[in-house]
């Protein structure tokens, strides 16, 4: 009996070690959460998404953007590496490119080149025959770890964000596993860019961001508004005016995470909150040791990423215009919106699927 006991006693203390002292990839930094309101006002639940219809896509998944291209088609970036196009009721799907990695953002620009945040490589430009070329993937040295998202300005500069300086996609096992990392350290590690292709140069505009993310510029060119997703809230950077070079926040405490910023008609911007707010991560914002304890616990214990169906449209300012949402999560964890004059197209991070709302079931 005597023998038992000191096993249990030993097996006790080897856990109490491990979840004290483990190596783990995170050094967690204490910041207070902010309360989290729930889905009230502007944010109330319903189910205005629950009209949208699904397109299949085959043996391809996690359409994360997607964009309208010159020939009037309808291209989304996938999780196997390709670039699909297909009509815009659905029908005709194909693969345009392959780039190698795992693209996310992804934005034509006049001449018809499709550029690319990939996760895995840096930005890349896709011409309009299938070519793709690496155009950014390192800065002053060192690596660019997870391009996420970018916007090509009317000048041609392209804005692109750096999710994790510290947390690179392909080394944490992916995009997805790389964002948990980075969110739970809360350690500032992201940063947007600006590339200037005229000349090579590339310049950090904002950094010391918690997990930066969706990125989209005004329709007038004066301003970028991008996600700090692990913070809950919107940036707008000043590129024109008195202004230039500033930057404040437009929107905070967001019910969700928030993931692509992408430009709507009528200037408004989309955004998919990929996520709702978790309450354990919230309560541990200040225990950086709890959080690492935290990281110590077998993966299915750890704070995740729940399913959520949920898009909102804003002004510049911040303004919440739509708020749109299915209670079921018939399409689980949106990342954003692309509009056109017709439609809606939701696009998601997991699936052979995303969705498309007629603009007539809006109102």
């Amino acid at each position: 009996m005597q023998n038992k006991l000191g096993v249990v006693v030993g097996l006790i203390a080897l856990l109490f070690l491990y979840l004290l002292f483990w190596p783990v990839p995170i050094d967690p930094v204490s910041w207070d959460a902010p309360v989290d309101a729930g889905l009230v006002d502007p944010f109330a639940s319903n189910d205005r998404l629950r009209r949208a219809e699904v397109f299949d896509l085959g043996s391809h998944t996690g359409p994360e953007d997607v964009t309208g291209g010159p020939d009037g088609l309808i291209y989304a970036a996938m999780a196997d590496g390709v670039i699909i196009r297909l009509r815009p009721d659905g029908n005709r799907v194909e693969v345009f490119a392959e780039t190698g990695g795992r693209p996310l953002g992804i934005e034509f620009d006049a001449d018809g080149n499709l550029f690319v945040a990939n996760a895995y490589l840096g930005v890349q430009k896709i011409t309009p025959d299938g070519s793709v070329q690496v155009l950014v993937d390192t800065y002053d040295g060192q690596r660019i770890e997870y391009a996420d998202d970018l916007a090509v300005a009317a000048n041609g500069k392209i804005y692109f964000s750096d999710a994790s300086s510290k947390f690179s996609a392909s080394k944490s096992g992916g995009s997805y596993e790389a964002s948990l990392l980075d969110i739970l350290e809360h350690g500032g590690h992201g940063r947007i860019f600006e590339f200037d292709p005229a000349t090579g140069n590339t310049i950090v505009i904002a950094d010391g961001l918690n997990f930066a993310n969706g990125v989209a510029i005004s329709d007038d060119q004066q301003y970028l508004l991008f996600n700090e997703t692990g913070h809950y809230r919107v940036w707008r950077y000043w590129l024109e005016g008195p202004r230039r070079g500033q930057r404040e926040v437009v929107i905070e405490n967001l019910p969700g995470f928030p993931d692509n910023v992408n430009n709507g008609l009528n200037g408004r911007f989309w955004i998919g909150l990929v996520a709702p707010r978790n309450g354990l991560l919230d309560d541990l914002s200040n225990k950086p040791w709890l959080r690492k304890v935290t990281q110590r616990l077998p993966a299915f214990l750890r704070p995740k990423a729940e399913p959520s169906s949920h898009v909102i449209a804003i002004t510049g300012d911040g303004q919440v215009l739509m708020n749109l949402q299915d209670t079921p999560m018939t399409y689980p964890a949106l990342t954003g919106v692309f509009e056109t004059g017709q439609s809606l197209y939701l696009t998601t991070l997991f699936g052979n699927q995303f969705g498309r709302l007629d603009i007539n079931d809006l109102q």
